[in-house]
């Protein structure tokens, strides 16, 4: 090969070209300075090959081999971490600061003024008992609770009903946006030749389609090249795999089963009733050590124990011993918290199961809907957000994103403050009912019709088959009654319940609705009549006389729903008995003394009613156990509760946000276009295009020297 002016021209044409190509990308760059996601561009640029020759190696000139795009993999993989983290406290930041709005006391209506309202319209009847205007005064300001708490339950329920919409919306957003990043692979795979043909513009949607699916859920990516890219839950469930995608369902509620590989177990579990708590169910070993059993009616049926934090901690009762049920059949099935749980055969619920359950048999209830990683029509895993009652997310599940955010703040915030308004509501009924059943008002019963009802009536009412509200604060004692002579207002009978003939007191753990129902027709025959009546039972005094309630150290009255002040047993079954609220004179402020008179100006249920106030009540929930303060401060302390977890989602938010700025910041300074430093490339490649323009020139003239030599 010669080098003269030809080669002079060639080596001027590759130099046109490679500044001609950095003015194209420098003008790129500078077009999308604002564009969101744009990263940055430059060409990289490499020596012509080189030509042995005299009087030395000679070069070729230049090559643009290839248009390079500027962008840090670790910073990203980072950032969408914290950014997960920030868009999750960030949203759940928001969505606590309208349960604090909510339960503002600032105005004076909230709860807290309606259960000191409440407490004192009993010291104002008290006052006066027989004063009915007083006495309305209390049926009055129980109302007003009633309702403010009503108020409060129901909005929590419509916030969490509003959060399924939003998840459904954004779990569909996230499915677009995986299938999007999918169809992106497929593109890149097409298009992308390393080191040829970089399709920086694929490469940059799809990190802004990342970066949008990072807000919704928690992720990390593998990058090995091209379209080989795989994106997956912060988890390890694979979201994203080169070209193909998979999807997240928000499902409606579900049960699944993990039984040990030596089960014998045929059947499944059933539910009824719905908790913003996911049940594991895990049966253990009998007390005798022996493999547990079947599924029966009996004592000796298999025992399982219940965790609603995936297993981390179990149901335990008051004394903080772990609680264990049978397993029963439909006839029979357990109230545990809020469902009712049974075994039926694989396919029918009420059907008879088969085999023996054997120690680590375990079944997963979510009676809420829940967030699945669906691989395929036969496999899907749940990975709705969980918090451990130690405070620590379960590792398994969504920890990040906005959707993550929207199921926590529906399940482990307000599912709490609602089951434990639930349990104010709850002791607030119980307490009051349990002093005004063994009160009396201003005139004796001819009849009494009982608020609760059991789901049987032959069944122990502490059991957990039975359904009685309050069966499990039911205690072994005695429960007294009087009856009156109508025409003369005498005392003719005053004697406890008796559960034999021979004087035996009530035991919750042995008898039943039925045995309650035959101890008052035994110990009051020809004076009163007991019956049952939708499960509920019903007083009736025979013609002639009358009856009042006397001291009941079971709780056996209260539990049954006689001569109580409420009915119902939570925020949204509460209510005024009415009984009361239809006759003022049933409004117990006093009691039955010792020789059995009813005193219209007595005033010691009342005031017991006023003490409650401040008297230490024990209250329990799953999540924080069991608790012994006033109603009033167990309210202040939800209210409490709020205040710092709102506190803390807003801290998280701005931690999370200023590590995800940063991040972000230092990505800038790597993909971000700076207008200064492109003028300045700008003006460079000019000068450099004008120079191998004269270049070419140069050796167009070299060439018409040569040519205009004549021989």
């Amino acid at each position: 090969m010669s080098f003269g002016a030809n080669s002079i021209l060639d080596m001027g044409r590759w130099a046109l070209f490679a500044s001609q190509v950095q003015l194209q990308v420098t003008g790129e760059n500078i077009s999308n300075v604002n564009t969101e996601g744009y990263s940055r561009r430059s060409v990289l640029l490499r020596e012509g090959n080189y030509i042995d020759y005299s009087p030395g190696q000679l070069g070729t000139g230049v090559v643009a081999q290839e248009v390079v795009r500027h962008f840090d993999e670790m910073v990203e993989s980072m950032y969408l971490g914290q950014s997960s983290l920030s868009n999750m406290w960030g949203n759940l930041w928001e969505q606590l600061k309208g349960v604090e709005n909510l339960l503002n006391e600032s105005s004076g209506t909230g709860v807290s003024d309606a259960l000191s309202q409440y407490f004192n319209s009993w010291n104002e009847v008290a006052q006066r008992p027989d004063n009915y205007g007083a006495r309305q005064t209390v049926v009055n300001d129980a109302a007003t609770l009633i309702t403010t708490l009503k108020a409060v339950d129901t909005n929590l329920s419509l916030m969490q009903e509003r959060i399924n919409g939003e998840v459904a919306s954004q779990v569909s957003e996230a499915n677009s946006l995986m299938s999007d990043i999918a169809d992106l692979n497929r593109e890149i795979q097409v298009h992308h030749i390393e080191g040829q043909n970089n399709a920086n513009a694929l490469f940059d949607e799809r990190a802004r389609k990342v970066r949008a699916l990072a807000e919704l859920v928690d992720i990390s990516t593998i990058d090995n090249g091209g379209g080989n890219f795989t994106v997956l839950t912060g988890s390890g469930q694979t979201l994203v795999d080169g070209e193909s995608s998979f999807s997240l369902e928000f499902r409606a509620p579900a049960k699944t089963e993990d039984l040990r590989p030596d089960s014998g177990f045929e059947g499944n579990v059933y539910f009824d009733g719905n908790d913003d708590y996911e049940y594991t169910i895990e049966f253990v070993a009998s007390n005798a050590g022996d493999p547990v059993g079947q599924v029966g009616s009996g004592a000796n049926a298999a025992k399982f124990k219940v965790s609603l934090d995936g297993g981390v901690t179990w149901l335990k009762d008051e004394a903080g011993k772990v609680r264990y049920f049978n397993a029963r059949e439909y006839d029979d099935r357990v109230n545990i918290e809020g469902l009712q749980i049974w075994f039926g055969s694989a396919d029918d619920a009420q059907g008879s199961p088969s085999g023996s359950f054997v120690d680590g048999d375990r079944f997963v209830i979510s009676p809420h809907q829940g967030l699945y990683w669906v691989q395929n029509t036969s496999h899907a895993e749940e990975i709705t957000p969980q918090l451990h009652f130690n405070g620590e997310s379960n590792s398994q599940r969504l920890t990040g994103g906005s959707i993550a955010a929207l199921l926590s703040f529906r399940d482990n915030y307000v599912g709490k403050y609602r089951s434990k308004l639930d349990e104010l509501s709850e002791s607030v009924v119980w307490e009051t009912n349990r002093r005004h059943s063994q009160g009396a008002g201003l005139q004796a019963f001819t009849s009494a019709d009982g608020t609760y009802q059991v789901d049987y009536v032959n069944k122990a009412l502490a059991s957990d088959s039975t359904g009685l509200a309050f069966g499990d604060r039911l205690q072994s004692g005695s429960s007294f009654m009087h009856i009156y002579n109508e025409s003369t207002g005498l005392q003719v009978s005053a004697a406890a319940l008796d559960f034999d003939g021979s004087g035996a007191t009530f035991n919750p753990a042995v008898h039943t609705l039925e045995d309650v129902r035959d101890a008052f027709n035994r110990t009051y025959a020809g004076t009163l009549n007991a019956t049952i009546v939708n499960n509920k039972l019903q007083l009736e005094a025979e013609e002639g006389y009358t009856f009042s309630f006397g001291t009941d150290s079971a709780g056996l009255y209260a539990a049954l729903g006689l001569n109580t002040f409420f009915k119902g047993s939570d925020a949204s079954s509460m209510a005024v008995n009415e009984k009361i609220s239809g006759d003022l004179d049933y409004l117990a402020t006093g009691h039955v003394n010792g020789a059995g008179e009813m005193n219209p100006g007595d005033n010691t249920t009342a005031l017991a009613m006023y003490g409650l106030r401040e008297v230490n009540v024990t209250m329990s929930t799953a999540m924080e156990g069991t608790t012994s303060q006033t109603i009033l401060d167990y309210y202040n302390g939800i209210v409490g509760n709020v205040g710092t977890d709102t506190n803390r989602a807003q801290f998280n938010q701005s931690f999370y946000q200023a590590l995800a700025n940063d991040l972000d910041e230092r990505q800038q300074q790597i993909s971000g276009v700076n207008l200064d430093e492109e003028m300045s490339d700008l003006i460079k490649y000019q000068a450099s295009y004008t120079a191998a323009a004269k270049l070419i020139t140069t050796a167009d003239e070299m060439l018409q020297t040569i040519l205009s030599l004549k021989p």
